[in-house]
């Protein structure tokens, strides 16, 4: 089993993500925790006001809903009655035994989970502490539910992999509004509140990777002028299909002025960890002096760090963004700094191609001397030192004297100019003295 915590400071917004998959037919509550009756018997409202109540007694507390998620492995069939069991068991171990809770069981993915739904604020108005509570408290209670109720551990399970979020089924999405609208609520969830993006392209770097696209329009359109905004499915090209969805069709309203709030709030807190990208950056064009823009993606996509291209129609780069799938940060380019610009990357990896081929060219040249290159004094020496410095076969019968003359001088131990300069004037100035 699986435990995924998220705090929020919306409570409809958690509610209405569940109760908008019951009314897609995806997802039903099967109960209602500390609630005055029973789940079926439950009107929209009426769960939804018992967790507003509780929420208003404390207007301090901003981040006030819990929404959680447990997911199972796809081998594991259990009843509703059994996983019942199992939200009263771990919210009684996580510390909200004793608050209201709705369970809702979803029927959108492979694998059997449930969204557990509550609020932070006890009936007295006091505050639960959730700081660290997956640490602390949620990983132990979820090992004693696997051995209790023979779990699959999550150990022993794939399940890292099981519950990644996938791109939009392109074939499935772009045959109506609702299948469109249900994918693109899916990558929404995942996206917004997690990555730190500091503005609409950068959005749009991570969407992309889910075939979902933010979208303004053109300068000229109504929705542009509008301040508006709509969401789009995109195919593997890039190209925008299906219906557009306006954002204030969402449950959780991800429109324009929202994004912005969300733009000023991560620029904040996504600086400390552009140290991590400049460092994969770097390290991956000083580790191989043959990388192109080509081998740099595939070096960063092993750190965790997608490169996407922003290119004409003639192929030039004219932009560059880094997406951070490890510490869900997006950075721009320039906003890293100058050299890690399109432009400066674009250069620098030219630079190392040059670097790259001059060495090759030299390492591959036989001197007309008949020089033996010995492949020993190549990692103490260099290749110059070895070409320089070794002397000619004297066995190859041919007269190398006027070859040599014509080879530039080398020596690692040359006096650098200024300091001979200096040495000359001052066996200029003894001379006259005498």
């Amino acid at each position: 089993m699986v435990a995924i915590i998220k705090t929020g400071n919306s409570l409809r917004r958690s509610f209405y993500y569940n109760e908008n998959k019951i009314a897609e037919g995806v997802a039903e509550c099967i109960s209602a925790g500390n609630y005055p009756a029973d789940a079926e018997s439950l009107s929209e409202n009426q769960r939804l006001n018992m967790l507003l109540k509780l929420a208003n007694l404390n207007e301090n507390v901003t981040r006030n809903s819990v929404h959680i998620s447990l997911n199972f492995d796809p081998s594991e069939q259990l009843s509703k009655s059994q996983l019942t069991e199992i939200a009263q068991t771990y919210m009684k171990k996580i510390g909200f035994g004793q608050q209201p809770y709705l369970v809702y069981q979803h029927y959108d993915a492979a694998h059997p989970h449930l969204h557990l739904v509550s609020v932070k604020i006890r009936p007295d108005g006091t505050r639960i502490e959730t700081q660290n509570i997956g640490r602390n408290l949620s990983e132990k209670a979820r090992k004693e539910i696997e051995l209790s109720y023979g779990l699959v551990r999550a150990e022993d399970s794939r399940q890292s992999k099981v519950y990644e979020l996938k791109p939009v089924n392109v074939q499935k999405a772009q045959y109506g509004k609702s299948q469109t609208k249900r994918a693109i609520a899916t990558v929404l969830d995942a996206v917004l509140p997690t990555y730190k993006y500091a503005s609409l392209p950068e959005l749009n770097a991570v969407l992309r990777q889910y075939n979902v696209a933010a979208d303004r329009g053109s300068e000229d359109s109504r929705t542009y002028k509008r301040n508006g905004l709509t969401y789009r499915i995109l195919d593997e090209r890039g190209n925008k299909i299906g219906v557009p969805i306006k954002a204030s069709d969402f449950y959780n309203k991800p429109t324009l002025p929202y994004l912005q709030k969300r733009f000023e709030h991560n620029e904040t807190t996504r600086q400390p960890h552009k140290a991590r990208v400049k460092n994969a950056i770097d390290f991956a064009l000083l580790k191989r002096s043959d990388v192109d823009v080509e081998k740099l993606i595939q070096a960063l996509e092993k750190d965790g760090i997608k490169t996407v291209l922003r290119q004409n129609d003639k192929g030039q780069i004219y932009g560059i963004t880094y997406v951070d799938f490890r510490t869900k940060c997006v950075f721009n380019g320039s906003d890293l700094g100058k050299q890690y610009s399109a432009k400066a990357i674009s250069e620098r990896c030219a630079y190392k191609q040059q670097q790259s081929e001059k060495q090759e060219y030299i390492q591959h040249q036989t001197p007309s001397t008949g020089t033996k290159i010995s492949g020993n004094n190549t990692k103490k020496n260099g290749p110059l030192t070895r070409i320089f410095m070794e002397s000619p076969d004297k066995n190859s019968g041919s007269d190398d004297s006027l070859d040599i003359l014509f080879q530039p001088t080398f020596s690692p131990d040359a006096t650098p100019w200024q300091l001979r300069k200096s040495r000359k004037r001052k066996q200029q100035k003894q001379s006259h003295s005498l």
